[in-house]
């Protein structure tokens, strides 16, 4: 239960996502996004690794977003400031999801054990 709610993050985010594309006419996207969460039931570091980059893409897709609306906006003579602001802070807030990865708790689940020490080289004559 406590890494379930460890992603309510990467969650939140995919169904954030997922409601974008919608309204932004994608219904195609929308799907992917609310399937991103149920790939880290695959604990494989790829999985995570999509997650991550989805994340990541996500994000920009926020700022692209941010600056459509906003141009929209201004040829309207319509306020844009709060916009930039909402979806900028949603657009870090995509980001910093993709970080959970990193967590001590989480990260063994899907990239296993701590990284094995180097093996060190043989002493010379020995």
């Amino acid at each position: 239960m406590a890494v379930v709610l460890r992603l309510i993050p990467v969650i939140l985010s995919a169904v954030l996502l997922a409601a974008h594309f919608s309204r932004a006419g994608l219904p195609a996207l929308s799907p992917v996004a609310l399937g991103l969460p149920f790939l880290l039931l695959v604990r494989q570091p790829w999985a995570a690794r999509t997650v991550q980059l989805a994340l990541v893409l996500g994000g920009l897709e926020w700022l692209r977003a941010a600056w459509s609306y906003v141009r929209q906006r201004m040829e309207l003579g319509e306020p844009w400031g709060r916009l930039v602001v909402i979806l900028g802070v949603v657009a870090l807030f995509t980001w910093a999801s993709a970080l959970v990865f990193r967590s001590p708790r989480l990260r063994p689940i899907w990239y296993g054990s701590e990284v094995e020490p180097a093996q060190t080289p043989p002493e010379p004559g020995a």
